[in-house]
C-alpha cells in the first residue's frame, strides 16, 4: 500500500533513504533547502516542494533527517501546526537523547505521533536500503511506521520508549569510537615492532582482538578492500559525525553519572583530530597516532 511520506532533510543519508521509497512505490513530497539536494531528489522520483511546511501539510508520515537537535526542534515547531491530526513523525537524524523526548513531547501535545529512529550504516547502507534502524516509541506507532522502514533498511529494532533509539545509536557509536582508537594505537605498535599490517590481520582477525572495525573497516589499505583507508579515507563515516556522536555520547556519560573515563577520552582525541581532518573518514584516525608516535607525543 502506498504512503504519503514528507521527507526533509535530502543529504547524503536522507537523499537515498527516499530515493527508496519512491521506488518502493511510496509518494514522497521531498524538501532541503539546498538546490542540489532538491535536483536529485528529483531525479529520484520525488516531489520536490518549497518549504517543509507544504512536505508536512499533506503527508502521512513525515521523516527527518537532520544535522542536530536543535534543527530537529526548530523544524518540528515549525511544521507540527500543519501537519493533519495524527501524522506520524519519525525522526531518523541522531540526536541527544533529550532532544528526541523533547521533539515526540511537542508532537504528542500537537496532536501527532513520534518515533524516534536513528540509524547506522553510512551512506552506503542508505543507497542500497540495509541501513539498521534503532526505533523509540509507542509500539503500535512502531508497527505503523514498520513497513517504511523495512523499505530502507535492513533490521529493524524497537528499542523502548520515546529516546532510547537514540540511546541505542550513541551507545553503539561510543564502542564503534572507543574500537577504532584502540586498534589503530595497537596498528601503530605492531609497526614499531615490525608486524606488517597483513600478518597484524591475519592474527587478530581470528583472534580475541577480532572487531568489526578490523575485519569490515580496517583503518590502513590492503587487509579490506572496501574500507576507506584503500581510498584516500573519503568518508564513509566523516570524523566530523563521529566527534558529533562521541560528544552526545560524552555528554549522556556525564548527565547519567557513568565513569565513562575511555568513551570520554575517545571524545576528546576525535574531537582534537577533528579541528585538522573533519572531512576524512573516521578511521584515517591511524593516521593522526601515526603522526603523533613519530613526533614523540
Amino acid at each position: 500500500m502506498s504512503t504519503k511520506v514528507g521527507f526533509l532533510g535530502l543529504g547524503h543519508m536522507g537523499g537515498p533513504m527516499a530515493a527508496n521509497l519512491v521506488r518502493a512505490g511510496h509518494e514522497v513530497l521531498a524538501f532541503d533547502p539546498i538546490p542540489a539536494a532538491q535536483e536529485q531528489a528529483r531525479a529520484d522520483g520525488a516531489t520536490v516542494v518549497e518549504t517543509a511546511v507544504a512536505a508536512a501539510a499533506e503527508a502521512d508520515v513525515v521523516i527527518t533527517m537532520l544535522p542536530n537537535g536543535r534543527i530537529v526542534l526548530d523544524v518540528y515547531r515549525e511544521v507540527l501546526d500543519a501537519a493533519k491530526p495524527g501524522t506520524l513523525f519519525v525522526d531518523c537524524s541522531t540526536i541527544d537523547v533529550a532532544d528526541a523526548k523533547q521533539a515526540a513531547k511537542l508532537a504528542v501535545a500537537a496532536g501527532h505521533r513520534a518515533l524516534d529512529a536513528p540509524v547506522s550504516g553510512g551512506v552506503a547502507g542508505a543507497a542500497a536500503g540495509t541501513l539498521t534502524f534503532m526505533v523509540g516509541g509507542a509500539a503500535e506507532d512502531f508497527a505503523a511506521a514498520l513497513p517504511l522502514l523495512e523499505v530502507m533498511g535492513g533490521k529493524v529494532v524497537h528499542c523502548g520508549d520515546a529516546g532510547v533509539g537514540q540511546a541505542a545509536k550513541i551507545c553503539n557509536n561510543m564502542m564503534l569510537g572507543i574500537s577504532m582508537v584502540g586498534l589503530s594505537e595497537a596498528i601503530v605498535l605492531g609497526e614499531k615492532l615490525g608486524l606488517t599490517h597483513e600478518k597484524f590481520f591475519d592474527v587478530v582477525s581470528t583472534a580475541s582482538g577480532q572487531c568489526w572495525s578490523l575485519t569490515s573497516y580496517c583503518p590502513v589499505p590492503g587487509p579490506v578492500p572496501a574500507s576507506p583507508a584503500n581510498h584516500d579515507y573519503r568518508p564513509g563515516f566523516a570524523t566530523a559525525l563521529m566527534t558529533k556522536d562521541l560528544g552526545l555520547a560524552a555528554n549522556a556519560l556525564r548527565d547519567n553519572g557513568v565513569d565513562g573515563r575511555i568513551g570520554l577520552l575517545a571524545a576528546e582525541i576525535y574531537e582534537r583530530f577533528n579541528q585538522t581532518d573533519a572531512g576524512r573518514d573516521f578511521s584515517a584516525i591511524v593516521t593522526d597516532i601515526r603522526r603523533r608516535s613519530g613526533e614523540g607525543q
